[in-house]
């Protein structure tokens, strides 16, 4: 049977930015949405083709405003023979005084635990389920927001600290892992809690779409302008 495309591309993406290497410790943040699941089922199927040798743990940290993961995904990452290990924090707890609650702070506080995770238990990766339009809204969110040219990269080298962040899906667009996990009947169990409405990533969405079209193509042009700046013709 012929490779999904969504693998191919997820393929090249650790090829081109040599995600994966031999005997790699690999902690994958999986949120209970497509993106994290879908990343899961390919590191899975990578494994299974023993191109390296590593080690896959999926991670996920339940919060004070969320639900959490259900039985029924829980079920489905057993299945794949990954182990899972479940933390709960408290994001509200941890916020400074007089600081409102927000999609960001939530992140960060759960990237932190991530972080936390792998160093103390020696993984060297952490693989997260960014995928293209992520990191062009983060590009559209930077540039408008703070006037500054930067997004989520690919790979991330963390200057302080033994682990490197790897972004397998930075290649592929939301629909096309939308497209494989109804396909595959993957259920995604998003974030539904009452601060979203605090994000400035809707409204980045929105302009990405507007920009774009949504046309795959066009999008893909935007991420590899980022690999080729024309320093002359810029301030």
């Amino acid at each position: 049977m012929p490779q999904h495309r969504l693998f191919r591309i997820i393929d090249k993406a650790i090829w081109e930015y040599k995600m994966i290497s031999q005997g790699d410790k690999i902690l994958v943040g999986l949120s209970g949405g497509k993106d994290s699941l879908a990343l899961l089922h390919y590191l899975v199927k990578r494994r299974m083709q023993q191109r390296e040798s590593f080690d896959i743990t999926a991670f996920h940290i339940k919060t004070d405003i969320t639900s959490g993961i259900s039985n029924n995904l829980i079920s489905i990452v057993n299945s794949w023979d990954v182990p899972l290990i479940i933390k709960e924090i408290s994001v509200l707890e941890r916020l400074k005084s007089g600081k409102k609650m927000n999609c960001w702070w939530c992140s960060t506080q759960r990237r932190t635990e991530l972080n936390n995770y792998a160093m103390e238990n020696s993984f060297n990766k952490i693989a997260l389920g960014h995928h293209m339009d992520d990191i062009l809204e983060t590009l559209l969110m930077n540039m408008l927001q703070k006037g500054e040219l930067s997004t989520m990269s690919p790979v991330v080298n963390y200057r302080k600290y033994p682990v490197k962040v790897i972004r397998p899906l930075c290649f592929s667009s939301e629909q096309r892992i939308i497209d494989y996990c109804t396909e595959n009947n993957f259920i995604s169990e998003t974030c539904t809690c009452d601060f979203q409405s605090n994000s400035f990533r809707k409204e980045a969405r929105k302009k990405l779409s507007l920009i774009t079209d949504g046309d795959e193509q066009v999008k893909l042009k935007m991420l590899h302008s980022l690999k080729n700046v024309n320093l002359e013709c810029l301030l």
